[in-house]
């Protein structure tokens, strides 16, 4: 139950609801995702906004929009990947429960979206974020990884390939192939902190592992960001 409960947030997803509204998804500080109905032109993404909701169910009214801001405005592979962050926000946060952490970090890498068309590495700083990105939502969301050990509580051995279950860990397998994990880049995460940089063996073994456990998680239904995203570099290559 909410009764002018002020929010702050970002607007994720909308879509036209009757004549003059909208059914919109919006990703909160207060309590993650909520979804409501606001009878006036949605606000922008990527900017920060305030406003009051009230409700019951799980639709709630949505009144008193403001949005924060100067307009963001993404471009290129910044475009793709926003929209990559919000479609996985959308889908896999839970409705109605703060997730401080993935707020936080979301809010971030807007920040450094902004930043990627100046960035004199732009395809490796592209990486780092989204990685840090999911790093965060899916050991807030509950799939925090020990890359010490395997499936059977038996250390990782660094010339061992691994496939990785969500339920279960890591399992050895006999011979290596497209989807499994080396040992050597699985123990170089044994010394990683929360915040620092990706190494490059960090990132090679994360970008394979993390889109194997958010494909698990999201199930039939693929992402549409991925599959324009690859269209795109497909066009243009």
């Amino acid at each position: 139950m909410m009764r002018n409960e002020v929010l702050h947030g970002y607007l994720i997803h909308h879509r036209k609801y009757r004549e003059k509204s909208h059914i919109v998804h919006l990703f909160t500080q207060e309590y993650g995702r909520v979804d409501g109905i606001l009878r006036q032109t949605p606000p922008p993404q990527y900017q920060p906004i305030r406003l009051q909701a009230t409700g019951k169910s799980e639709l709630k009214n949505f009144t008193k929009l403001e949005i924060l801001n100067q307009p963001v405005f993404f471009h290129g592979d910044a475009f793709f990947a926003g929209f990559y962050l919000n479609e996985i926000v959308l889908r896999l946060c839970p409705l109605e429960e703060a997730m401080p952490q993935t707020f936080e970090q979301y809010q971030l890498t807007l920040l450094q979206l902004q930043q990627l068309a100046s960035h004199k590495q732009a395809s490796l700083f592209l990486r780092q974020i989204l990685r840090q990105f999911e790093h965060v939502l899916l050991q807030e969301l509950g799939y925090a990884i020990d890359f010490s050990v395997d499936a059977s509580q038996q250390d990782i051995q660094v010339n061992q390939h691994y496939q990785f279950q969500l339920n279960d860990g890591f399992l050895p397998v006999s011979q290596a192939s497209r989807s499994t994990l080396d040992g050597r880049l699985i123990t170089s995460m044994q010394s990683y902190e929360d915040g620092q940089d990706f190494s490059h063996e960090q990132l090679q073994l994360l970008g394979k592992l993390y889109r194997q456990m958010i494909t698990s998680l999201l199930g039939d239904r693929p992402l549409k960001s991925r599959q324009l995203w690859i269209q795109n570099t497909q066009t243009q290559s």
